[in-house]
């Protein structure tokens, strides 16, 4: 008998932006992006990601390990670099 793998149990990640007093689960302030590890899928709103980042947001070990992999950092570094 062949196992199935159910595509309905696989995790899929939401990235947000969530105010640092609001509960883990609280109302977040926008929607940024997700990850699908299975698939191997990432989509970013990397201007928004900018937005928060500027404004002193700190990502979360995991978020700042995909960030990384995207290359968002190095796109605050060049904005950072203009504005100053």
């Amino acid at each position: 008998m062949v196992s199935r793998l159910h595509l309905s149990q696989s995790a899929v990640y939401r990235i947000v932006a969530i105010d640092v007093r609001s509960r883990r689960e609280g109302k977040d302030l926008r929607r940024l992006g997700f990850y699908d590890p299975i698939r191997n899928q990432t989509d970013l709103n990397v201007p928004a990601i900018l937005y928060f980042l500027e404004k002193g947001a700190q990502p979360t070990g995991t978020v700042h390990d995909i960030l990384k992999k995207a290359g968002v950092f190095t796109e605050l570094s060049v904005n950072q670099t203009k504005l100053n």
